[in-house]
């Protein structure tokens, strides 16, 4: 299931590179790197949870990566809308 997720999320990413292209839609380094980014992290989700560790952990352990990835987002958009202004 898990590989099946991370294959689904890199074709997922490569869709969305022919779906900008097809657009006319520039490729600007920061977008490119904020998928890789998103795709990888995909990858490392998917591998953390074929882990041999017991359910009730990789449970309490999402929920945490969950919350720290939020205010991570939350962060970086808030400091972009401070430099636009």
């Amino acid at each position: 299931m898990a590989i099946t997720v991370a294959v689904l999320a890199s074709l997922a990413f490569i869709g969305w590179l022919i779906y900008r292209a097809i657009k006319g839609r520039p490729f600007k380094a920061h977008t490119i790197t904020y998928g890789v980014a998103e795709v990888a992290g995909v990858y490392t989700y998917a591998f953390f949870l074929t882990m041999d560790i017991p359910q009730l952990v990789k449970i309490v352990v999402s929920i945490i990566l969950g919350m720290i990835l939020i205010f991570v987002a939350a962060y970086v958009q808030r400091r972009r809308q401070m430099d636009k202004a």
